[in-house]
């Protein structure tokens, strides 16, 4: 009856961390042996890391990764794409989110910009920062949208307020006139404030074009490249190297 009623309470002030861990301790009488210091300690314990979870994943949600189960942990260093092991490694402490830089990774299809990008972004995430994840095209159809119908400023505030906003496939096309401004008030938004993380195909010096115009072409990467931290793949498609290792 004690129990009950306890649980209700719990369950009625949204404790249920606090719920879940009364029942298996409840169900696990030969762990009982601790002090009522101890006991208060695990219950809060069990309530912080049901709570932190939670936050967990709705960030993850929020932020709608393309792979949604890539990790760093998971990164193969053994396939030969020129990957900088030390520098994945340095950057994957997330100091360079807390520190608003940015993070630039370019290479030919295939060799995993995208799983990468998405790794760095469940990081982020475990690490509780807010993440963004869009394709390039489809991050201008959503700006697009929202300047039709008039919500462009609160899309502009969501996506300044995140702290890493990861820009997959940048480069496949040559930016319209409306595209590249766009940019430009995302980029100017989150200058000093947020990181940003780009993919491409296309290496850094061959951006100008894609942008279509010299001077926010200059204005944009100015913002976005002096304090960026950068990955330069290079070899053939990895899931060309896996399933030539699978077959032999």
């Amino acid at each position: 009856m004690l129990q009950e009623k306890t649980t209700e309470k719990l369950t009625a002030m949204r404790l249920h961390g606090m719920v879940e861990f009364l029942r298996r301790w409840v169900e696990a009488p030969a762990q009982q042996r601790l002090s009522p210091l101890e006991f208060a300690g695990m219950l809060a314990d069990a309530e912080w890391l049901h709570r932190e979870n939670k936050r967990l994943s709705t960030r993850l949600r929020t932020a709608r990764l393309r792979h949604s189960d890539a990790s760093l942990e998971g990164v193969d260093y053994a396939i030969p794409r020129q990957l900088e092991k030390q520098l994945v490694l340095q950057l994957q402490t997330s100091v360079w989110i807390q520190q608003n830089q940015n993070l630039v990774i370019t290479g030919p299809t295939g060799v995993g910009k995208s799983y990468i990008a998405c790794a760095f972004g469940q990081k982020a995430c475990r690490d509780g920062f807010s993440v963004l994840y869009r394709r390039a095209s489809r991050l201008f159809e959503e700006l697009a949208q929202a300047r039709a119908d008039g919500t462009l400023p609160t899309v502009l505030r969501r996506i300044a307020k995140t702290r890493l906003l990861i820009i997959d496939d940048f480069g496949l096309e040559v930016l319209s006139p409306a595209d590249r401004k766009a940019l430009l008030e995302v980029i100017e938004d989150r200058y000093a404030l947020g990181s940003t993380l780009i993919t491409s195909q296309l290496p850094i010096e061959s951006w100008h074009p894609v942008i279509g115009d010299a001077t926010l072409a200059d204005a944009i990467l100015d913002r976005l490249l002096h304090n960026a931290h950068r990955l330069k793949l290079d070899g053939p498609s990895v899931r060309k190297v896996k399933g030539s290792l699978t077959s032999s």
